[in-house]
């Protein structure tokens, strides 16, 4: 250690994929317990590796080097390095990039041993390149579910940085080539893509020396990667002491998997982090000198949390069973959530006045979009105002402010959106298939996401075909479309089922006589219309016609 133990020393560096590994290996790289665990979805894997192929950037890893000793996942991306780290010498802590080496270090040193399932904690961690596909952009890369062994000419990423099982790989693939391909030209192919992962230069920021609140501190303030640090991550590093219990990130972690499992999903742990900030007795939770805050809350910290998980219940039974926001990822804005955990944390029993009140701020603030773009002060006002209302006291929706247009276009990173979609999944809650089954809409939702919502007409070069009105859930035959499901619809059925998905007679009218633009424009006309009178319950008044669907949440 240097004579000023708060000196800090910031080296920069380049590594190859192996040297990268070794570190690992050898005990010389961990990963310290305030980090979140490993978060990242399968496709993020691919993505991943994708981009190393194309030599993308994947952005710098920071390590700090210090002889100070903290907990440790004892796996990275679910193995264990095969050497500890010797007593009393210098470690690398990785204080960004954790979910980057998981899924580097997990897959391509993926012992044989551990197998395949088709269980999703196993099939993640062995993606495979698949070879002979033309190369026009897309991801080359996949993953094999089956317990079958995959196609011969499936590279295992695993075998990049083992010669030996990459010239077993090639066997195998001359002895069993795809039918009507060259083995050799795979071959050729395989090795390019091995030696392009090999090669990859890795950047990394090093620091050395110093304390944690140093270290944390230089990366606040300088990440070569130009994203700062995850709040959540730096405040949970700053209050870390060791052998305390869990961190702040790991008590985030578990509030949000107790919300996962009532099948609400996955709530935003940034707007959890600052509830318990504002649980806290924090007004500016949007604070950039995360260090300064972290000293202030350091000794209500595990109060604080745990009187966040109790505000976080009521929040989402309000959500779910007053609003009628049937999945977390509908929440329009973040700063809502935050908010009303911060209310039921302030007030367990609400009463009738302000119940109603909170439904319709809800639906006010998500129209309006009243909180696109919130600075500091506007956040730090509203947590005032709701805190007041809590008492009882004032009001907290906003006045003169209208409703957003329709949106012109579909896109669920829209708040307007997702207002819209909370609304028609209220509004629709009948929904029955094509053969008059019951179709349950929340569930495929939050199954498939943005895919939910299928296109009904596919019209090129018909810019209305982007409109919400082109949009529905509904299950089709393999190979069939939703117009043409729509089309047949049978007599017995077909009201029942145009009626549950909001589709006017006079707009299927239109659709069957192939005038597609003006079946949407129709269906556009009436779901506005609908939407505007459920509007007006609540005292607000839409911008007329259609406008812009603004990005405006992540």
């Amino acid at each position: 250690m240097a004579a000023d133990e708060h000196e800090i020393t910031v080296k920069p560096e380049i590594l190859l994929m192996e040297d990268l590994m070794t570190l690992i290996d050898e005990g010389k790289l961990r990963v310290p317990r305030f980090q979140r665990p490993f978060v990242w979805r399968p496709q993020q894997i691919l993505d991943l590796f994708d981009s190393v192929e194309r030599g993308y950037p994947i952005g710098s890893l920071l390590f700090w080097e210090t002889h100070e000793e903290f907990a440790t996942f004892e796996s990275i991306g679910g193995i264990e390095p095969r050497k500890q780290p010797v007593p009393g010498s210098a470690i690398s802590y990785a204080l960004d990039g954790h979910q980057r080496l998981s899924a580097l270090y997990g897959t391509l040193r993926r012992p044989e041993t551990l197998g395949r399932s088709q269980e999703q904690a196993d099939w993640m961690w062995w993606p495979y390149r698949i070879l002979g596909e033309a190369d026009d952009g897309l991801n080359r890369y996949r993953h094999w579910k089956s317990a079958a062994p995959p196609p011969s000419h499936y590279l295992p990423l695993r075998s990049i940085l083992r010669t030996t099982e990459f010239l077993s790989f090639s066997r195998t693939l001359i002895d069993d080539p795809p039918a009507g391909a060259d083995p050799d030209r795979l071959i050729r192919e395989a090795e390019v893509v091995a030696q392009r992962i090999r090669s990859y230069r890795i950047s990394v920021v090093r620091l050395v020396g110093g304390n944690l609140t140093n270290a944390v501190e230089v990366f606040s303030r300088v990440n070569s990667t130009g994203q700062a640090m995850r709040p959540t991550e730096m405040v949970s590093a700053l209050t870390y002491r060791k052998g305390e219990g869990p961190t702040l990130a790991e008590r985030l972690d578990a509030m949000v998997e107790q919300v996962a499992d009532t099948g609400f999903g996955d709530v935003s742990s940034d707007a959890l982090f600052r509830a318990v900030l504002a649980v806290a007795g924090e007004d500016n939770v949007q604070e950039a000198r995360w260090e300064v805050l972290a000293k202030r809350i350091q000794e209500d910290l595990g109060d604080s949390a745990e009187a966040t998980e109790a505000a976080l219940i009521r929040a989402v039974d309000f959500l779910r069973g007053t609003v009628g926001v049937p999945l977390a990822r509908l929440i329009p804005y973040d700063a809502q959530f935050m908010l009303l955990v911060t209310f039921f944390h302030e007030c367990p029993e609400p009463s009738p006045h302000q119940l109603s009140e909170l439904t319709r701020w809800f639906w006010v603030t998500s129209w309006s979009g009243f909180f696109a773009g919130a600075n500091t002060t506007q956040i730090k006002q509203a947590i005032q105002q709701i805190r007041r209302f809590a008492k009882d006291e004032g009001t907290i929706t906003p006045e003169d402010v209208r409703a957003q247009p329709f949106p012109n276009r579909f896109d669920l990173r829209s708040a307007r959106v997702r207002a819209f979609i909370i609304w028609e999944l209220r509004e629709f809650p009948d929904r029955l298939a094509a053969d008059g089954s019951e179709l349950k809409g929340v569930d495929i939702l939050a199954a498939e996401a943005t895919s939910a919502y299928r296109h009904i007409v596919r019209t090129r070069g018909l810019a209305a075909t982007s409109s919400p009105a082109n949009r529905v859930i509904m299950t089709t035959k393999a190979g069939v479309s939703v117009k043409k499901t729509l089309l047949g619809l049978s007599d017995d059925v077909g009201d029942r089922v145009l009626a549950g998905h909001g589709i006017p007679k006079e707009a299927m009218a239109r659709l069957a006589a192939g005038d597609d633009e003006g079946f949407i424009e129709l269906r556009r006309d009436y779901l506005a219309e609908c939407e505007r009178a459920f509007m007006a319950l609540y005292g607000l008044v839409a911008k007329p016609g259609e406008g812009e669907t603004d990005i405006d949440t992540e």
